[in-house]
C-alpha cells in the first residue's frame, strides 16, 4: 500500500530544499538502486535470452514525442532512455544524467548527461533533449502530451502561441550540460523526465526525416533495447542495443511481440509455449478465464494508480446537458461489472482520483443510483425542451473486455433509465483517432497515472482543447484552482483545491468513473526482472530468462 501521497509530497520538498545546490547522482554508471536483486541472480540466467510476449493492439507511434498509450508507451520505454528512469521502488534515478543539481528556490534544475550513444552510433546530447522537448511544445508537431511539459517556464505560453520559443526555459549550456528553469516548485519534476514525453530524439535524424519512427530501417533510440523488426499488424521485434550506456545491466537479447487482439488466442498460445506471458500490461485475458487461473494459484495481480472509465463528447446532443450525463453515470452497476466480469480485485469507481491518491475515499455519488438517475434524465431531458432521447451509440476499442462491459452496461441503462445505446468497436488506432476528432457521443477509455500526483488525473479536463481531454469540456472555476495549485506550497491547501476541483467535475460528470483498475496476467516462471511498478508502467530493461 502507498504511503499517502500528501505525506509524500510533503516529503519530497524538504528532499528538494536538502537538496539544493547538490548532486543527487553518483556518476559512476551503476544500476538504480530497487534494482539490486536482479544483479544478484544474474548468475542464473539461461543462455536463451529470447521473451516472447503479445500486444493486445497496435502501437499507433514509436515516437516519444507522440506516444499516448499504454501499447506504443511499452515499446517506448524499452527502445529510449531517460535523464531519469523509475527503478524498483518506484522512484526516478540517475539514467542518461549522472549528476543532478536543483537551485536554492528549487525551481532551476542542471542535468550534466553521461557518456552515451544512440543507437545508429550517434552521441547524446543535451541538444538532443532541448530539441526534443521543444519539438513536443511545438502546435505543428500536435503532441497530446505537450501540456507535461508545461512545468517547465514559458512552456504553456509559447504552445499556446502567447509567447516565445526562446523564451521556454530549455537549454542546452553544451552537449553535456542541460539547464531547465521551471514556473514554480515541481517536486515530482524528476518523476516527469522518466516519461516518455520528455525522452531525447535524434536532432539530426529527426530533421533530415521527421517520418523516422515509422519503421524500423529508420527508427533511431537510445534506450537498452533497439527496434529490429515492425511488420504491422502481426510482430514487432526488439534486439539488445550495444549501443546503450547501460547495456551490461541488460541480459535480454531480443523481445518478441505478437500483435493478436483475441485474449482467447493469446491464451492459447501460452498454453502451447509460444509466449512467456499473457495478459496485462499490454496482453489481454480473456475475462472468464480469469477467475479460474486465480483459483489456480497462476493470476498475478497487482493494483495500479489507473482507472477505467467512459467519457462523454459534451459538445453532442443529450450530453450537452449535465444532468443527462449525471444519469447516465448513476445509472451503471459498477459492482456488478468488477465481481462479474473483470473480477480480478478492481474497486468500484466513485471519483476521478485513484484509492493511492483520493481526496474524498468515500466517493461522490451512490452506486447503482437508478431512482436519482432516472429522475436527473428527466429533468434534464426538460432542460433541453426534448420529449424523446436522439439515437445514443456506445464506443470502444476491439477487446473481448471491453466489449463485455460495455454490452453489461447498455442491459443496465435500458433497465435502469430505458434507453436504447448502440455499441460500436473499432481497433484500436482507429477508435483513438475517432476520440481525439469528437467523432463519439459515449468512448470507452482508460488512465494510468504518470506520475505520483493527482494534478496527473485532473489536469486531463483543464482545457477543452488540452490533448487528453475529448470531452470537449471546460470549467473557468475548476481551471482557476488546477492553476492555483501548482503554486500552493502548503500540502493541505493543495490537497483542499484538489477537493474542490474534483467536486465540480463530478458535479458536471463529463466522464463516468466506473472502476479503478488492476493489472492481471500469467507468466512463465522463468521470466525474471520484469518492472512493473504501482503506476502500471512496465520496464523491460532489467528482464531474464532464468535456467
Amino acid at each position: 500500500m502507498k504511503k499517502n501521497i500528501f505525506v509524500l509530497m510533503s516529503s519530497v520538498l524538504v528532499l528538494g530544499a536538502a537538496l539544493a545546490g547538490c548532486s543527487t547522482g553518483n556518476g559512476n554508471g551503476a544500476a538504480p538502486a530497487g534494482n539490486e536483486s536482479k544483479k544478484s541472480e544474474d548468475s542464473k540466467a539461461s543462455s536463451n535470452q529470447t521473451l516472447r510476449l503479445n500486444l493486445a493492439s497496435e502501437p499507433p507511434t514509436l515516437d516519444p514525442g507522440l506516444t499516448e498509450d499504454a501499447t506504443s508507451g511499452a515499446i517506448v520505454r524499452s527502445t529510449f532512455d531517460g535523464l531519469t528512469r523509475l527503478g524498483e521502488d518506484g522512484k526516478p534515478h540517475n539514467s542518461v544524467a549522472s549528476d543532478i543539481k536543483i537551485s536554492d528556490d528549487l525551481k532551476t534544475y542542471t542535468f550534466t548527461l553521461r557518456d552515451s550513444k544512440w543507437s545508429n552510433g550517434d552521441p547524446v546530447t543535451a541538444k538532443d533533449y532541448e530539441y526534443a522537448w521543444k519539438r513536443v511544445l511545438t502546435p505543428k508537431t500536435a503532441s497530446s502530451y505537450a501540456y507535461q511539459l508545461y512545468y517547465i517556464k514559458g512552456a504553456e505560453a509559447f504552445h499556446k502561441g502567447k509567447g516565445k520559443l526562446e523564451d521556454v526555459g530549455i537549454k542546452a549550456i553544451n552537449d553535456n550540460t542541460l539547464e531547465v528553469t521551471l514556473e514554480n516548485p515541481t517536486p515530482f519534476f524528476l518523476e516527469l523526465t522518466a516519461f516518455y514525453t520528455y525522452y531525447p530524439i535524434n536532432q539530426k535524424v529527426d530533421t533530415e526525416n521527421p517520418d523516422w519512427a515509422k519503421n524500423a530501417k529508420t527508427h533511431v533510440g537510445n534506450g537498452p533495447f533497439k527496434l529490429d523488426t515492425w511488420e504491422h499488424k502481426s510482430k514487432i521485434l526488439l534486439t539488445k542495443n550495444e549501443n546503450y550506456w547501460d547495456k551490461d545491466s541488460v541480459k535480454m537479447e531480443k523481445i518478441e511481440f505478437s500483435m493478436i487482439d483475441d485474449g482467447n488466442t493469446e491464451l492459447s498460445m501460452f498454453d502451447n509455449g509460444d509466449l512467456d506471458w499473457a495478459g496485462k500490461p499490454v496482453g489481454d485475458l480473456p475475462t472468464d478465464v480469469v477467475p479460474i487461473k486465480k483459483a489456480e494459484g497462476a493470476l498475478k495481480m497487482k493494483p495500479t494508480a489507473s482507472i477505467y472509465w467512459y467519457k462523454f463528447n459534451t459538445e453532442k446532443a443529450p450530453f450537452t446537458n449535465a444532468k443527462i450525463r449525471k444519469a447516465f453515470a448513476y445509472a451503471v452497476d459498477r459492482k456488478a461489472i468488477v465481481e462479474n466480469i473483470t473480477q480480478a480485485g478492481e474497486q468500484p469507481a466513485l471519483g476521478i482520483l485513484p484509492p493511492t491518491m483520493a481526496v474524498k475515499p468515500e466517493g461522490y455519488f451512490k452506486d447503482n443510483d437508478a431512482a436519482t438517475a432516472k429522475k436527473l434524465l428527466d429533468e434534464g431531458m426538460k432542460e433541453l425542451g426534448i420529449s424523446k432521447l436522439p439515437s445514443i451509440s456506445l464506443s470502444f476499442n476491439t477487446l473481448e473486455g471491453n466489449k463485455k462491459i460495455a454490452e453489461a452496461i447498455q442491459d443496465q441503462w435500458k433497465k435502469n433509465l430505458g434507453v436504447d445505446v448502440k455499441l460500436e468497436n473499432t481497433e484500436w488506432k482507429v477508435y483513438i483517432d475517432k476520440l481525439h476528432q469528437g467523432n463519439y457521443q459515449i468512448g470507452r477509455m482508460a488512465w494510468s497515472a504518470d506520475f505520483n500526483d493527482p494534478i496527473n488525473f485532473l489536469e486531463l479536463y483543464r482545457d477543452k482543447k488540452g490533448g487528453n481531454n475529448d470531452t470537449n469540456w471546460e470549467n473557468p472555476k475548476y481551471k482557476e484552482l488546477l492553476i492555483k495549485s501548482a503554486s500552493e506550497p502548503n500540502p493541505e491547501k493543495r490537497t483542499q483545491l484538489f477537493a474542490e476541483a474534483e467536486q465540480i467535475i463530478m458535479d458536471e460528470m463529463p466522464v463516468i468513473p466506473i472502476y479503478y483498475r488492476t493489472q492481471n496476467w500469467i507468466q512463465n516462471d522463468k521470466v525474471k526482472g520484469v518492472l512493473l511498478d504501482a503506476l502500471g508502467f512496465v520496464d523491460y530493461k532489467w528482464s531474464y530468462i532464468a535456467e
